[in-house]
């Protein structure tokens, strides 16, 4: 029974921190992103649906004899969180994304005024750095300055989706393009798509499908619960669809309550009355801990497992320090990919800043070299159509393998990987044992007026139907 206990404090976490920043606030009309509120309003989408996308990119790789260059600067605006709410994650980001630089262009890096300076052949890169604290008020005045003051060419950020949201429409705005990491949102590439935004991040379907291909494998039948506005309503389609594509069933209706719930002994009473092996939880916010009280003084948590993605190596050996043994899915760990660029990263990171690559590092580094790989295709044309052309169906090498951008949605195909637990107190973060490697394909989740670009791709569901 400690082992199903101690399942339902990972999924407090997981939900207080992987959750919160995947998606914990994609719905900011009518709940805050991260407790607050964005002030100004956002325009509407663009009348005109963006062009469908080339099978190949326009232009052909600069021959590597050639080499690059550029007659100005490429400028680059990297917004993250240094000191708000989840700046934890935003660590990762800072380190991460100069190094992918640094391994990209061969170049350590000068400091120039107010921006560091890599030389990628005879094409300059700067990158130019600022603390959104994760509130989308914060980000909208970064970005501008970014935008107004630096002339940055590209975007790359940030860790809460909700101000995610805000960078990715100011960069449709102003026609600059943005490079998401590690929000992963849905709705990112999903309702919210625009022809300017990418992501390294992973979205929240591939969280689904890959902890779902592991949870199926042990558990039969599933009832979930959610809060009840669209965060809640996507998670739960996602894992609804995930583990019936993988042969689960699902015994109840998904159950939605309020986000503001305190009292939840009805839910998990139909919790209960289910019959289900495991119930799934997709929550954001404080609600979670007196879930989980609950679940626990009425038996939920002794009658029904509850699985859930593993999380950073700091917050792990508090959450799971009883649950020895148990084996789920994770985005990234250091010790799981076998690749020289992973092993650079490790040697890095730890020579560096004296810890090893977390949860995030992987998205940070693939995010600057998926942006050097596009300046190579380019020539060193930094503009708009030039580096979406670039970037649409991009291939590239980084600390997880290959990664490849979708040109239908922009999305990242990338390994995941599930893992036994086998300790939380080594040095070294070394807490696992690797079992597999899985490489989630996704729906296509356009809105209706794009749902062309999807081309072959399921839509809106693993199975399209």
């Amino acid at each position: 029974m400690k082992r199903r206990n101690l399942l339902a404090l990972l999924s407090l976490f997981t939900i207080l921190a992987l959750i919160l920043i995947a998606c914990g606030d994609q719905d900011q009309a009518n709940t805050p992103a991260d407790n607050t509120a964005v002030n100004e309003p956002v325009d509407e989408p663009a009348d005109e649906p963006a062009d469908e996308p080339a099978d190949e990119p326009a232009d052909e790789p600069v021959d590597a004899m050639e080499g690059v260059s550029c007659d100005e600067p490429v400028k680059v605006g990297l917004i993250s969180d240094e000191t708000g709410s989840l700046a934890i994650y935003g660590a990762h980001i800072y380190r991460s994304f100069p190094l992918g630089l640094e391994y990209a262009t061969g170049d350590a890096g000068t400091e120039g005024d107010g921006y560091t300076s890599y030389m990628l052949d005879d094409c300059e890169i700067q990158l130019f750095t600022r603390d959104d604290q994760s509130t989308p008020e914060t980000t909208a005045t970064v970005v501008r300055e970014l935008i107004e003051i630096e002339n940055v060419d590209v975007l790359v950020g940030t860790v809460s989706s909700g101000a995610t949201a805000t960078l990715q429409e100011l960069a449709r705005e102003n026609q600059v393009p943005l490079i998401v990491a590690p929000a992963a949102a849905n709705d990112i590439t999903g309702v919210n798509f625009n022809e300017y935004t990418f992501r390294t991040s992973r979205n929240n379907y591939q969280d689904a499908v890959n902890l779902c291909e592991y949870l199926t494998q042990e558990y039969s039948t599933f009832v979930q619960i959610a809060p009840d506005y669209s965060f809640g309503y996507g998670g739960a389609a996602a894992f609804r669809d995930a583990c019936t594509l993988f042969g689960g069933e699902f015994v109840a209706d998904d159950i939605f309550a309020p986000l503001d719930t305190t009292e939840f002994t009805p839910y998990m009473e139909q919790i209960l009355d289910s019959g289900a092996d495991a119930w799934i939880v997709t929550w954001a916010g404080g609600g979670f801990i007196p879930m989980i009280g609950t679940a626990s003084e009425l038996g939920v948590l002794d009658e029904l497992e509850l699985g859930a993605s593993f999380v950073d190596n700091v917050a792990l050996p508090a959450f799971f320090s009883n649950a020895i043994g148990s084996t789920s899915g994770i985005l990234y760990h250091y010790t799981m990919p076998d690749n020289e660029v992973n092993d650079w990263l490790i040697e890095q990171v730890q020579g560096r800043f004296e810890t090893f690559p977390d949860l995030f590092d992987a998205d940070a580094m693939n995010a600057s070299l998926l942006l050097v790989e596009a300046i190579k295709a380019s020539g060193g044309d930094a503009s708009a159509d030039a580096l979406i052309s670039a970037m649409e169906g991009i291939e590239f090498e980084g600390p997880k393998g290959t990664v490849y951008i979708r040109p239908e949605d922009h999305v990242a195909i990338q390994d995941m990987y599930i893992a036994t637990l086998l300790n939380v107190d080594d040095p070294e973060f070394k807490y696992f044992e690797y079992i597999e490697t899985n490489r989630p394909d996704v729906p296509c989740l356009l809105p209706d007026d794009l749902a062309d670009r999807c081309g072959d791709l399921p839509v809106g569901s693993l199975s399209g139907e």
